[in-house]
């Protein structure tokens, strides 16, 4: 039965585009996770389509990612399809005001291109450091914008391999949701709608926002960004500091003494201690505050 489902999308991608038992640990900002049945890397929406279509007819379950950049894999890995959209999915064009993206290109990357080109709206975004298609699907936001600003449009396919592209308003997103989490669509392609600025002006707002992030977060550690989403009316990282808990520790996972608001990998951390800490964590502030945080992180496989 393997060998069948591996010459199935072997076929459809190409083996140098199909892994199998392949470590999550190397696919994640985080650096941890075990390892998947099956690691696919589609270049094109038809052979996301065909990587799906096999993936219902074979009854596999299956799971989208971009860079890894807010994703937690279980030490056990995840026994299904993990289907990888960044690299091999990642072109962009710029016509006049828009820009036509694909799910696997990166925020920065975009960002950049769109700044060459004398187009604003993507500044506080620019450092994100995940992918179009996660940025979309979760209506990522920094420093006063959010996705739903620059978006017009939104190709998803769905969970029965059906492509329909959504306006902004069908998207309906929120604060870290929109209709694709909702649904467990998948986002292929997005169009941009920035607004012309001066280069210069461009570049210097996303330098700016580039410092900010290097001073106040840990970013030379691993880590899936902020942990925790911002409950209303507080802000988690100044919750956890308050707590008590800057620095504090299970296993090889910690609270950044940097920023309270990210959980860092200090060095060969298990899933397991990662998800003990954000419990502790949660805990702690619900205690002492009154407070439930909610993990921002997205969570793969048996806990």
């Amino acid at each position: 039965m393997e060998n069948k489902i591996e010459n199935r999308f072997c076929s459809c991608l190409g083996s140098d585009n199909v892994k199998w038992k392949e470590p999550m640990k190397n696919h994640t900002t985080f650096r941890i996770g075990g390892p998947a049945d099956y690691y696919l890397c589609p270049h094109s929406t038809e052979e996301l389509q065909k990587v799906v279509q096999i993936c219902r007819e074979e009854h596999l379950p299956f799971f989208v990612q971009g860079n890894g950049s807010n994703l937690l894999v279980s030490d056990r890995g995840y026994r299904g399809v993990v289907i990888q959209l960044w690299k091999n999915f990642s072109d962009i064009s710029i016509k006049g005001e828009r820009i036509h993206v694909k799910a696997g290109a990166l925020l920065s990357k975009t960002a950049k291109e769109a700044m060459e080109a004398g187009l604003g709206g993507m500044e506080e975004v620019s450092g994100i450091p995940g992918t179009i298609g996660g940025a979309v699907m979760m209506n990522a936001g920094a420093y006063g914008g959010e996705m739903k600003d620059i978006v017009e449009s939104v190709t998803v396919l769905t969970q029965e391999g059906e492509l329909l592209t959504l306006s902004l308003e069908e998207m309906k997103m929120g604060y870290r949701t929109s209709i694709v989490k909702e649904k467990g669509y998948i986002v292929a392609s997005a169009v941009l709608k920035l607004r012309r600025g001066d280069r210069k002006a461009i570049q210097e707002k996303m330098d700016d926002y580039k410092e900010r992030r290097v001073s106040k977060q840990p970013l030379d550690m691993p880590s899936a960004g902020s942990t925790f989403k911002r409950p209303e009316g507080y802000f988690a990282g100044k919750l956890i500091m308050d707590a008590g808990l800057r620095g504090f520790s299970i296993g090889g996972a910690q609270v950044s003494e940097k920023h309270c608001g990210f959980v860092v990998n200090k060095g060969n951390a298990t899933a397991k201690d990662v998800l003990d800490l954000i419990h502790e964590v949660q805990r702690q502030v619900k205690e002492k505050f009154g407070v439930e945080l909610e993990p921002e992180v997205r969570f793969l496989g048996e806990f």
